[in-house]
Order: C-alpha cells, then sequence, then structure tokens
C-alpha cells in the first residue's frame, strides 16, 4: 500500500528498532502510543503531545461511533481533519467492548449487540460494521474485529471466542477496502499456547500488514503472558509489525520489547495522572501524600519534560487538592513524558546492542525504587 513501511533496523536478541510508515508520518519503534478514547488525550492538547514526542495516537471505535457518529467524522475530514492531530491514528476495533461491556452486549457469530452506555439505545458490531466505522474514521492503522475473553475464562470459553476471532478476522478483511489504511489481524488464545498458535497461523493465511497480541491485558498472570509472547516471537513474521494490545507498566513495555513487541497503549500514564500518581525514575510518587505539602523538588529530578522543568511537588500537590484541571495536564504530560522518553532509551540500547544491560539495570532500579518515589 502506498505510504507504507515497516523496516527493521537492528536487533539485540529478540528486541528489535524499526521504522514505521504511514501517510500521516513516521514513527521509530519500539513505540508507545497515548490513547485518545474520544479522538483526543485526556487533559493536554495536541501541541503538548508534539513536544513531549508522541508519534501515534490511539482512538476508541466503539465510543466515536456513538458519539458523535463515525458518519459525522467522516463528513469532517476524517479523525486527522475533525482533531487536527496530522500524525498517525490508530483505531481499535471495538473487540475489547465485547470484554469490558459484558453486562450491556449479547454476542453471537453475526457480531455484538451493545446497549449504549450513554442512552440504553441498541446498536450491532459486526466486522463489518466495525470495518466500515474504523473506514470513516479513516485512522492510518486500524484492527481487525475480535472477542477477546475475560482472563480467568474456561478454556472452552477461550477456544470459542479464538475460533470466532478468526472467522471474524477473515469477515473483516473481505469488507476492507481502503487502499491507504493497514488492517491489522488480532491474536486471541488467552494463556493456551496451543490456541495461540492456532490462532496465529490462521491470521497469517488471511494475511495482514501486521499482527496484535490481544487479550494479555485483562488478568491474566504476568508470567503467562510472557509464556504467551515466548511463544508467538518464532511464530510470527519478523518483517511486519508486532502490537502488545492495552499494556502497560513500564516494566510490562521493558518486558514485551524483550520478546519481540514493537507497538504499544496503554491508559495507565493518562490515568494514573488524573489520580495523583507520577511515574519517576525513582519508583511511583502519588503526590497526595502529606509529605510533598512543602516540598519544591521538581517530581523527578532526572526527568527534562515542561512539567518538572516548572513545578514542584508542592505546587502539583497543591493543585490536585484543590481539584484544579491543570493538575491533570501539568501530571498527564509528565507521565507520557516518562513513557515516550523510556521507549527511546529501548530504541537507543537496540541500536547500540545493549539492550540486555540496561534492561537489567533499569528493571533493578525499578524493584529496589521506594513505592512512593521519594
Amino acid at each position: 500500500m502506498s505510504g507504507f513501511a515497516f523496516t527493521l533496523e537492528a536487533r539485540d536478541g529478540r528486541a528489535r528498532a524499526a521504522r514505521l510508515e504511514t501517510p500521516h508520518g513516521m514513527a521509530l519503534t519500539p513505540v508507545f502510543m497515548p490513547v485518545g478514547t474520544a479522538g483526543a488525550v485526556k487533559a493536554v492538547q495536541h501541541r503538548d503531545l508534539r513536544e513531549i514526542g508522541a508519534r501515534i495516537l490511539l482512538a476508541n471505535t466503539y465510543h466515536l461511533m456513538l458519539r458523535p457518529g463515525d458518519a459525522v467524522v467522516a463528513g469532517l475530514g476524517g479523525l486527522h481533519g475533525f482533531t487536527g492531530w496530522d500524525g498517525p491514528f490508530l483505531t481499535d476495533s471495538g473487540g475489547y467492548q465485547v470484554f469490558s461491556l459484558a453486562a450491556l452486549r449479547r454476542l453471537d457469530d453475526e457480531g455484538v449487540r451493545f446497549q449504549s452506555h450513554l442512552d440504553g439505545a441498541s446498536h450491532l458490531l459486526s466486522p463489518e460494521r466495525s470495518m466500515e466505522i474504523q473506514q470513516n474514521l479513516g485512522a492510518d492503522i486500524a484492527m481487525a474485529f475480535d472477542e477477546c475473553p475475560p482472563g480467568d475464562a474456561p478454556r472452552e470459553a477461550v477456544a470459542e471466542a479464538t475460533a470466532r476471532t478468526t472467522r471474524w478476522a477473515e469477515r473483516s478483511r473481505a469488507s476492507h477496502t481502503r487502499s491507504d489504511q493497514w488492517l491489522f489481524g488480532i491474536v486471541q488464545g488467552g494463556v493456551h499456547l496451543d490456541l495461540r498458535d492456532e490462532s496465529a497461523r490462521a491470521l497469517m493465511r488471511i494475511g495482514f500488514p501486521g499482527y496484535a497480541v490481544g487479550g494479555l491485558s485483562v488478568g491474566e498472570p504476568k508470567p503467562g503472558r510472557d509464556q504467551v509472547l515466548d511463544h508467538l516471537d518464532p511464530v510470527l513474521p519478523p518483517e511486519r509489525p508486532r502490537y502488545l494490545m492495552g499494556v502497560g507498566t513500564p516494566q510490562d513495555l521493558i518486558e514485551g520489547v524483550a520478546r519481540g513487541i514493537d507497538m504499544f497503549d496503554c491508559v495507565m500514564p493518562t490515568r494514573n495522572a488524573r489520580n495523583g500518581q507520577l511515574f519517576t525514575s525513582r519508583g511511583r510518587l502519588s503526590i497526595r501524600n502529606a509529605r510533598y505539602r512543602d516540598d519544591p523538588r521538581p517530581p523527578d529530578p532526572d526527568c527534562r519534560c515542561p512539567t518538572c522543568r516548572s513545578a514542584s511537588r508542592a505546587y502539583l500537590r497543591h493543585l490536585h487538592q484543590a481539584g484544579e484541571m491543570t493538575a491533570a495536564t501539568l501530571m498527564t504530560i509528565h507521565n507520557l513524558f516518562y513513557y515516550l522518553d523510556m521507549m527511546e532509551k529501548l530504541r537507543q540500547s537496540i541500536l547500540l546492542g545493549r539492550f540486555e544491560s540496561w534492561r537489567g539495570e533499569t528493571l533493578r532500579r525499578l524493584e529496589a525504587a521506594d513505592l512512593d518515589g521519594s
């Protein structure tokens, strides 16, 4: 497809550094994608995101379908014209809502019928409808419609969801027609390696320009997740990008890169920021703690972000305690910078052939850090 390319630049063990080119710009991998559910990353403007190095944003198919409606977004130039973000977008398929809105939906082979959490109206989300919505939204990368079972689902239910995901992937591929949009398949199968293998190979037979690994942020134990990624690394085609959906902590991202993953997203840095928790080089810092009431230090003395260059812990605590919106903005900028800067350091360690030593040093520091980051 015109305007798309994925070029591997270096490997260090299974860790990969690459260039991901899209019609709306390039991202250097490994890459973290801030989550903009409704077409905006909560509490920050696009100029903030550009300043701290964000390259790809993620938007939510289900929520934009409900409000303002995918037809409205299409009429205003797709996500890029509608939001003013001129870099790449990725949209999820709506399949995660099969999991997260289980109490409001009915599922069968046709698709998923949801009761809107906004007004109670009924909506059918099928592979064909998901492709219609995502093509209307016009993201650079779209996702095949999938079923994401909970982490504690019995094997029989996971096997059924995996088989349905394959059938839905076929229908997604058949109904996707935009030549200026990549469509990724999503590997499911829970923590069952044979089901993961079956899912990956079925998707590869269908043929996608990239592959995501779903269902690994839904309550499964971390050792099971790592085992799945270890198993899939030699199975998935090395020349295609790999995306681990919805994961996670800084340690999770490091371990994902160590197992061949290129792309990540998670609400953790933005959600935690709004709740007063900051990621720092010295551990997590809860700004609500009374010890910071008159603390003149920046959140992280080793950080170069705009927040750490201008705001003290005392000021952030005051804003947060007072309910000022500026608190969410400043702390979100910091947390996203922390994630994006870490990905850049990850990438440089791969290019220099130092990934394993960097990984070990960083994980040891994070594990040894005071949990309150003081």
